[in-house]
């Protein structure tokens, strides 16, 4: 998928451990491995304006884009 979810950059300048920011997001840590991962299909708007709050940064420092595949194409 070309869009890349970085979480783990902000938390560790945040000396935040990956259980307080599940807490304080308000999700659970098995979903924040999921978007950790890389293996999440989408994220809601709620979450990551909540990701954003607590991380006290902007969707551009959680996200970002790696050209590759294109969408509707699957790789082989």
């Amino acid at each position: 998928m070309p869009i890349v979810v970085d979480i783990d950059v902000m938390p560790a300048k945040r000396k935040m451990s990956v259980g307080e920011l599940a807490d304080r997001v308000g999700i659970t840590p098995a979903n924040l491995a999921v978007l950790k991962n890389g293996r999440a299909k989408a994220v809601r708007f709620t979450t990551l304006a909540a990701l954003c709050e607590v991380l006290e940064c902007q969707p551009g420092d959680l996200l970002r884009w790696e050209s590759g595949e294109l969408l509707g194409e699957e790789s082989a």
